[in-house]
């Protein structure tokens, strides 16, 4: 079957009819489109009345006629049939972009404010076109044209569908965008608006997607949380009204990430449905499920409408962020493993996109801001000696920075700490073998900073209103060309002079006082985006220049752990909480939806900073191997036999991570139902290889041992358990398990199986 289909239809019904008191035959035409994947069908149709209905989204139906799910037979009447219930098919039909003010009074899609001070939209089908493979989404700006973050695919490997709308009042066109990966049950949905009118409108609300399901017995789970605990999975039952997650300040956000799943009550990881939602974008983001009154549940996902307005002039055009839409009829296991595919392969770019990242040391927790060139060269020299590949140093490199309280802005080397310069300190770390990474906050900028003096107007503000300090900085304006061009003109003078191989690029508070110096006031709501657009501009300059750059994300942690990022960074700091034990929840939330290959995750010292807790070395290595492996500590003061185990992590890291990168993830514990361990499973994808990770958070008296079912294996196959030296098929291993036995509290084990003949 292809991937897309159009067929054109007639439907034939009777229907009892007010003003002739009888009943009478009706011919309903429409135009279907069908979108199918190996083991998902998506189906809209445009009736005859040029309204866009949805029509259905789950398990593959193999039929190209799926029309009859529309209900046109019963009630609510369509509008073909009685002109006087058009209130009723208005509020009760399933449409693909639901427009505000015209009848239906459930959460829509989009909403205007024209010069009339008009809201109401009624956008009805004119045309589509399949579009071999899937076009890029940009945005153009006065000054520029931005390139934004979505997955990308080549012919063969998607194919789009464009469904162009149009408000006949306005001359407004919406070209609604579906893109179906042929080997993913993934469906790819973005939105671009035209102003095909004669006067300027504000967009009010503009979703990427919206998707009316027949029922409302569904939970809802979501990755919430704060700092240090970033993306923790909570899980509800859908009940009548609203609910959803947002944010408001100015990206993902450490409380609430731009996932959202819908699965039904009886699902677990592994059987059961799923559909998750994740919007590519960094910024404000918003996600709700509305159950209705037919107990009908409405799903919308797309940049946030609060505090938003986007002028659009004639002719002028806005392009919404994409949604990921995935599908399983296998779990929320499935789902992952479907959203870690589609980002590993269509969003991830770049030098490292299939590549083991360098095991790094960051001086950060080892130092803060006490270093200087000769202690960084100390524990280079001994990183180096343990197999430790690049040294990354982090905040106080530039300006005069001694602490978080000055320099941001001023991205030259504070001599004082490094006298001879970064060449020198690049020098002298590669002449070791070793690579050097340094730290970047390019977003903010300090009020004692040079360049803060030269242009305090640069900062986001509002005249009139006392500014906002967080960390004693503020926040620059990056939907100006020149302050981006400033800074990234710094960053090219440290790139150009000095061999930086990573660079690690922070952001540490939150926008307040949104308003520009450079707006006009009818374009001041759209600051919100337009930083978010600033910030890939950078980015994607950056590694369009310096193509072999690593470049990680962060945000005091993982603030901004979102798909817009992957686009420009391969790998996401996930949270400033080191911790082994922590961290099992924080990477368990964050698998839900990001591959293990994008998750920063450090081997740190302990007690742990964060949290005070002391747990073993080994631990700590093996729960950082499950993301990108490194270390957080001063390796010249650690204990011995700490640092004498650092070796063989690393050799370990090395052996495992193709798999843990590429293989297949299978989730067996869950840390926020049971405290007591956590366990996990990579898999290769034609199951002849597979390494499992046990980690137990408290020990128990009598059975100390725990028998646990392995996953993601072959029945028919033999395994070698590479621990044991034992030898059992995958069906026993599966659907019997090991018996793991550990000694005491924040222990873990780590065990390999190969397929034998």
């Amino acid at each position: 079957m292809k991937p897309i289909t159009v067929k054109k239809i007639k439907k034939e019904y009777s229907r009892f009819v007010w003003q002739t008191n009888s009943n009478e035959i009706f011919t309903e035409e429409m135009t279907l489109f069908t979108l199918t994947s190996p083991g998902a069908t998506y189906a809209l149709a445009a009736l005859e009345s040029g309204h866009l209905a949805h029509v259905y989204f789950g398990k593959r139906a193999d039929d190209e006629d799926l029309s009859y799910l529309l209900r046109l037979d019963e009630n609510p009447y369509t509008p073909k049939v009685n002109e006087r219930d058009m209130g009723t098919f208005m509020d009760t039909t399933p449409f693909e972009y639901p427009c505000h003010g015209i009848g239906d009074y459930r959460e829509p899609a989009v909403m205007i404010m024209d010069g009339k001070g008009m809201s109401a939209l009624d956008l009805r089908y004119v045309s589509h076109e399949i579009i071999p493979g899937k076009p890029l989404l940009s945005q153009k700006l006065e000054d520029c044209e931005i390139c934004l973050p979505a997955t990308f695919a080549e012919n063969g490997e998607a194919e789009t569908l464009a469904v162009t709308l149009e408000d006949k009042r306005t001359g407004l066109r919406v070209i609604l965008y579906y893109t179906v990966f042929t080997e993913l049950d993934v469906i790819a949905r973005s939105v671009r608006i035209v102003n095909g009118g004669n006067e300027a409108v504000d967009i009010r609300r503009v979703m990427s997607a919206c998707v009316d399901f027949d029922n409302d017995e569904y939970d809802f789970i979501t990755l919430n949380g704060s700092w240090a605990r970033e993306r923790v999975m909570e899980r509800c039952r859908l009940h009548h009204g609203k609910q959803g997650v947002d944010s408001v300040k100015g990206e993902s956000s450490h409380q609430n990430n731009p996932f959202t799943a819908l699965v039904s009550h009886t699902a677990d990881e592994d059987m059961g449905e799923a559909y998750g939602f994740n919007l590519v974008y960094s910024g404000n983001f918003f996600a709700q499920a509305e159950v209705t009154q037919h107990k009908k549940t409405r799903f919308v996902m797309g940049i946030n409408h609060f505090d938003f307005s986007w002028r659009l002039e004639p002719a002028a055009e806005f392009t919404a962020p994409e949604v990921i839409m995935v599908y399983s009829d296998q779990g929320i296991g499935k789902m992952s493993r479907t959203f870690h595919d589609l980002y590993r392969q269509h969003l991830i770019r770049g030098e490292y996109k299939d590549k083991r990242r360098p095991v790094l040391i960051n001086n950060w927790e080892a130092t803060y801001f006490g270093f200087d060139e000769n202690k960084l060269i100390d524990i280079a020299k001994e990183a180096s000696s343990l197999g430790i590949e690049m040294l990354v140093m982090d905040d106080g490199w530039f300006g005069h920075r001694d602490s978080d309280n000055s320099s941001l802005g001023d991205w030259f080397v504070y001599e004082k700490k490094l006298p001879g310069g970064l060449k020198k300190l690049a020098d002298e770390v590669n002449k070791l073998g070793m690579k050097l990474g340094i730290w970047f906050e390019p977003e903010m900028i300090s009020p004692d900073s040079e360049l803060y003096k030269a242009h305090p107007d640069w900062a986001i503000q509002i005249k009139g209103l006392p500014m906002t300090q967080s960390r004693q900085q503020y926040v620059l304006d990056y939907s100006r060309k020149e302050v981006r061009d400033c800074i990234y003109g710094q960053m090219r003078e440290i790139l150009d002079n000095a061999n930086i191989e990573y660079i690690k690029w922070d952001m540490n508070r939150q926008l307040t006082e949104v308003g520009s110096n450079a707006l006009p006031p009818e374009r001041q709501r759209e600051l919100w985006h337009r930083y978010v657009l600033g910030v890939y501009d950078v980015m994607e300059r950056l590694i369009t220049d310096y193509p072999k750059l690593l470049l990680e994300n962060c945000s005091g942690g993982g603030a901004r752990f979102d798909p817009g990022m992957l686009f420009y960074s391969p790998q996401i700091w996930a949270s400033d909480d080191t911790d082994a034990i922590e961290r099992l929840k924080i990477q368990h939330g964050t698998s839900i939806c990001y591959p293990a290959s994008a998750m920063g995750a450090h081997v740190s010292d302990c007690p742990n900073h964060t949290v005070g807790r002391s747990t073993p070395f080994e631990t700590r290595g093996n729960v950082a191997m499950v993301g990108t492996f490194g270390y957080e500590l001063d390796v010249t003061r650690i204990p011995k036999e700490d640092r004498e185990k650092i070796p063989g992590q690393i050799e370990m890291f090395k052996k495992y991570n193709p798999l843990i990168r590429t293989g297949d993830q299978y989730r067996i514990g869950n840390v926020f139902e049971d405290n007591m361990w956590d366990a996990w499973v990579f898999a290769a994808k034609d199951k002849s290889e597979a390494v499992f990770t046990f980690v137990q958070v408290l020990g128990r008296p009598n059975y100390r041992s725990r028998r646990i079912k392995l996953k993601g294996l072959a029945p028919e196959k033999m395994y070698k358990n590479h621990d044991s030296g034992e030898i059992h098929s995958g069906a026993a291993l599966m659907n019997c398990g090991i018996n793991v036995s550990l000694d005491g509290d924040f222990k873990s084990k780590v065990v390999y199986f190969s397929a034998v003949n």
